[in-house]
């Protein structure tokens, strides 16, 4: 037997000296995960000096050493928080990530109170964007396209119960049938720079490269073939919102203006950072640039 507060204290403990970003905050949801509490409800057992039984113990002790060794919190409890939603997630697909929130929120603002939109998330990998649109939008319609035999799965499951149409295939090369048919494309495609390797170990060692090299000098190959089929896809005066790095920004905002969006626009994060640049589709159709 050991106290709530005794172990979670410890663990806290362990995860900062590993060089866990948010050791207090892992240590608390991996002891949820074991307890299956809340974190309102965990601090109230703490406060009544309850105990884990020694299989509990042993689970959290366990889960905490992979912690430690930088295995990813969501690899380890095979959940994604992204909004108000909780996703399957794990080994072979990206963690949907909090920042991505505020690239959701754009197009959600875009939409406003338009009844029955149609949108769709392009590299979706776990769903997160797609599942979200689904569940804030009056009656829309989503799809979600994904092109990852690891990461289809993923988004299956949480796509699908919520309604969303799921594709696996390229992003770039959809349905000419969908064409000029979205009021709203959001894509988070793959855009680190080959030069850039990620600091964080969990990124670096565990999330798919699939996910995250874009190709080409600046990373942009792959995000500047799904804005061009983000182009196709949209109907006149519908918005395209694509995610990138902070020091993406401008040459991400340059390219979606040469491939003929309009009111090319740049958007922060929460924290303050350049995160996401949309465009709309032109009204005239002779001039979007094929």
């Amino acid at each position: 037997m050991e106290q709530l507060n005794t172990a979670r204290r410890a663990a806290a403990a362990v995860l900062s000296d590993a060089g866990v970003p948010s050791p207090g905050v892992d240590a608390d949801l991996l002891l949820c995960f074991v307890t299956g509490d809340s974190r309102a409800e965990l601090k109230l057992r703490e406060l009544r000096g309850e105990n884990l039984d020694e299989a509990q113990y042993a689970q959290y002790l366990d889960l905490v050493d992979r912690r430690a060794r930088r295995i990813p919190l969501q690899h380890l409890t095979g959940e994604g928080h992204f909004r108000y939603l909780t996703l399957q997630v794990g080994p072979g697909v990206f963690s949907p990530r909090p920042e991505t929130e505020s690239v959701v929120q754009v197009g959600l603002d875009f939409i406003g109170s338009l009844q029955g939109s149609r949108c769709v998330d392009l590299c979706s990998g776990s769903g997160a964007i797609a599942a979200a649109l689904a569940t804030e939008l009056s009656a829309s319609t989503v799809w979600a396209v994904e092109l990852s035999a690891e990461a289809i799965g993923y988004t299956r499951a949480n796509c699908e119960p919520l309604g969303v149409r799921v594709l696996h295939q390229d992003a770039a090369q959809l349905p000419v049938a969908l064409h000029r048919t979205m009021d709203l494309v959001i894509s988070n495609p793959p855009y680190i720079p080959p030069n850039a390797i990620p600091r964080e170990v969990e990124v670096r060692e565990h999330d798919p490269q699939m996910a995250l090299y874009g190709l080409g000098s600046d990373g942009l190959r792959i995000p500047r073939e799904v804005s061009a089929e983000a182009l196709r896809l949209l109907r006149p005066g519908g918005m395209y919102v694509m995610e990138h790095a902070e020091v993406q920004a401008a040459s991400a905002a340059a390219m979606l203006a040469e491939l003929g969006f309009e009111a090319v626009t740049g958007h922060q994060d929460l924290t303050g950072r350049a995160r996401a640049t949309s465009g709309l589709a032109p009204l005239s159709s002779d001039r979007m640039k094929e």
